[in-house]
């Protein structure tokens, strides 16, 4: 039998995956502990042992999931070498067949919606966001040192670049008939390339 630390850490992940792909599929607010339950195999008592209540397991799967969202994004830009190239190089994020994108989706629109009106939600949205900022600011950071970028304060251009991004999902996702993977790669390019020629681009 593994340790009880190793064997609560297995337990506490076979809640997650299964919380995921519930509330990816019918919705957070559709979505009860029971159902949870059911899906990762415990018994009510053994999930309450984790998590106390929905709330509580739908913060702990909203960090946990994109906390692995954030760990693929880091890992694909540090592939590339020319900076600009690094803020471009997230298309995983309108991949219609990668499977994190497809379960992510309504996993953050779910999350975006209760932060509206939840201040603990929004903080911790804005903590998510602020991890996104500190990524791309690096990749700006980089370029500027490396003469590719003028000279501006990286934190404001990667909130724009991070919007951009969330933007063109937004769109991508909701209506694709209309917003398809190449519009969405296209405008991407553009648009980044474009927001920083504002800046004195080098390039």
């Amino acid at each position: 039998m593994p340790p009880i630390l190793e064997l609560e850490a297995i337990r506490k992940n076979q809640i997650i995956e299964a919380a995921i792909m519930a509330m990816a599929e019918f919705g957070s607010a559709n979505v009860t502990m029971a159902d949870i339950c059911r899906a990762a195999g415990l018994s009510k008592g053994g999930l309450a042992h984790y998590y106390k209540s929905k709330r509580e397991l739908f913060k702990a799967v909203f960090e946990e999931f994109f906390k692995r969202i954030f760990v693929r994004c880091r890992d694909k830009m540090a592939e590339f070498d020319d900076p600009l190239e690094k803020l471009l190089s997230l298309e995983l994020l309108y991949d219609a067949d990668d499977q994190d994108a497809v379960i992510g989706y309504p996993i953050l629109f779910d999350f975006m919606s209760i932060a509206v009106h939840d201040a603990e939600y929004r903080q911790i949205f804005r903590n998510w966001i602020n991890n996104w900022i500190e990524l791309l600011s690096q990749a700006l950071i980089k370029g500027q040192e490396q003469g590719f970028f003028g000279k501006f304060d990286p934190d404001p251009v990667a909130r724009s670049i991070s919007a951009i991004y969330q933007g063109i999902a937004t769109r991508w996702y909701l209506s694709p008939e209309l917003h398809s993977t190449e519009w969405a790669l296209d405008t991407l390019r553009r648009g980044v390339k474009g927001f920083l020629a504002s800046y004195d681009n080098k390039r």
